[in-house]
Order: C-alpha cells, then structure tokens, then sequence
C-alpha cells in the first residue's frame, strides 16, 4: 500500500487529515528507495520498527482536529494494513538464509596498545592484529 492511502486510513480512523499522518507512513517506506520490493518491510514493519517509530516521532501527533493519537497506533496500523499482523524481528530473521560473509570472523584494524582501545591513530601507521 502507498504512505499516503495509509494516512487516508488513519485520518478516516483518527479524524484529522491525511497530510496530519503522511510523514509517519513514509518513514515506514523509506526503505523502498533501496531495496523496492516487499523485503523493505523487514527493515521496520514488525514489533520492534512501532516502538523505533515512537522514539523518533513521539509517543503521540496532533491531528488538525486537535486530538492527538499515539504514533504506536498508527504504526500498528500501517504494519496490520500491509501485512495482516504484526511480526517481530525474529519472524524476518528467521527467514534470512545464511551466507558465507555472515559468519566470518572479523579482526581488529587498528589498536592502540599502549592505551587497550581499540580506535584509529592520527595517521600512524595501525598495528595488524593478525602479525
């Protein structure tokens, strides 16, 4: 579904109207603009994606009627419209197979050792921690 018939949604829900609602459904589909197909919803469309929503946007908007609506609702709302329930993160995951890259170790690329830190040195030459 389109942000914007999302926030047509809301506003026949909520009252107000859908320009009051706009901002937080294009949020949830900014991930579009780099991965344009259904897999963006993995990105913010569960459980945990309302909450970052709440953080972000507060825990309520104030629609042009005055009354104000907590932005969990509406990212309930966009997440129930689009998918039918509401994941978790772990139903998105749990799907995600495994690739070779996913399971390499990583190293260290620079380390001061003098001060057990790891951070980058004002243009020193870093210490290999493989050597």
């Amino acid at each position: 579904m389109n942000p914007y018939h999302h926030a047509v949604s809301s506003a026949a829900k909520y009252g107000g109207s859908p320009e009051d609602y706009l901002a937080i459904h294009q949020w949830f589909d900014e991930s579009k603009a780099f991965f344009p197909d259904f897999r963006h919803r993995a990105l913010r469309h569960h459980a945990e994606g309302i909450f970052l929503l709440e953080k972000i946007f507060g825990v309520t908007v104030t629609n042009d009627n005055g009354r104000p609506v907590p932005t969990r609702f509406l990212g309930e709302q966009h997440v129930k419209e689009d998918l039918g329930r509401i994941p978790t993160v772990q139903d998105w995951l749990k799907s995600l197979a495994p690739e070779p890259w996913m399971m390499t170790a990583g190293r260290l690329l620079y380390v001061d050792h003098e001060a057990t830190t790891t951070k980058l040195l004002n243009g020193e030459q870093p210490y290999e921690c493989d050597k």
